[in-house]
């Protein structure tokens, strides 16, 4: 049903967390608000091809993705979005590393 964009207002009740790919239709940032009673959003922007440097300063093309996330901080604390971004980051980056989390 989704990939015909026809989700009716039950199939996306009840859930914690929304994950919303501005990207698809050209987005690079979001301002992403909650959809209460949910407690975070995670707006994923466009990939891009840019320029970086590594450690000899050296440029080589990098793909980049902006994410941005609102959280409730009645539930959620800024520290504990943090150390899940930076470990969805992580993962994200070599998903091998799924592979030790695996039971």
């Amino acid at each position: 049903m989704a990939s015909h964009n026809r989700l009716s207002m039950e199939d996306i009740a009840g859930g914690t967390i929304t994950l919303s790919n501005i990207g698809a239709i050209g987005g690079k940032f979001g301002s992403p608000l909650l959809n209460l009673p949910e407690v975070a959003i995670i707006a994923l922007g466009r990939i891009q091809k840019l320029p970086r440097y590594d450690d000899d300063e050296n440029v080589y093309p990098s793909s980049i993705i902006n994410v941005t996330v609102g959280a409730d901080h009645r539930v959620v604390d800024g520290a504990t979005v943090a150390r899940f971004c930076n470990e969805w980051k992580s993962l994200v980056e070599k998903p091998e590393l799924l592979l030790l989390h695996m039971r």
